[in-house]
């Protein structure tokens, strides 16, 4: 990995409904750290600092250095709670990062150079991204923080699948173990055309409409 991203959390004791209306209201996100074989731990987080990190990509798919009261652990964002209209996180769950284990994580795909393409130039050429992420397989160590997709050569009619993305050394896509059937389509140049209905000759007159039937 080449960037660490440390998130600062304390320890809690008080546990249930009440306890986590409690904290909410004092500003803090409620949150549980589990797996590895250690027992799951409860924790708090300040809310703006959930907030903030929650307004980058990295923060769901990349590993984390969670800073329990000075300790620090390896862990992956799993699950959250958002308020159904408020700016709010109501609830965390992460994941702790077994180093010497292999993770499935999806990692979002970045799409580069797509309107210098020639497909990108080309009048009535729809360009579309059918997949913005991927589910990858790899070492703790070896998992990018997301994955480019270069299009400057795509052409009007081109498909990319998932077999041709660039991945980096150790990182696998895991859907591409179930066979060729699943190597779907990331991105589709497709041409639209214009459906124009046909107009009468030149000097032909245009058909009567029909009178309608008593």
């Amino acid at each position: 990995m080449a960037t660490t991203h440390e998130i600062k959390a304390q320890g809690r004791k008080d546990e249930g409904k009440g306890a986590s209306r409690r904290l909410r209201h004092a500003g803090f996100v409620p949150a549980v750290v589990y797996g590895a074989g250690s027992a799951p731990e409860s924790i708090q987080i300040e809310h703006n600092t959930i907030l903030l990190a929650a307004k980058n990509e990295w923060f769901f798919s990349s590993v984390l250095d969670l800073n329990v009261d000075g300790k620090v652990q390896k862990v992956l964002v799993r699950d959250w709670q958002k308020h159904p209209f408020k700016l709010q996180m109501l609830h965390m769950d992460f994941q702790r990062v077994d180093e010497n284990a292999v993770l499935r994580v999806n990692v979002p795909v970045h799409f580069l150079n797509q309107e210098k393409s020639a497909a990108g130039k080309t009048a009535g050429v729809v360009i579309s991204h059918n997949l913005t992420e991927v589910e990858v397989s790899c070492l703790p160590k070896d998992l990018p923080e997301f994955i480019e997709l270069d299009l400057v050569d795509l052409k009007p009619g081109d498909i990319v699948h998932l077999s041709q993305l660039k991945l980096p050394k150790g990182v696998e896509i895991v859907s591409l173990h179930l066979g060729a059937d699943h190597d779907i389509a990331v991105v589709t140049a497709n041409t639209v055309k214009e459906e124009v209905d046909a107009a009468p000759a030149e000097g032909e007159a245009a058909p009567a409409p029909e009178a309608p039937k008593k």
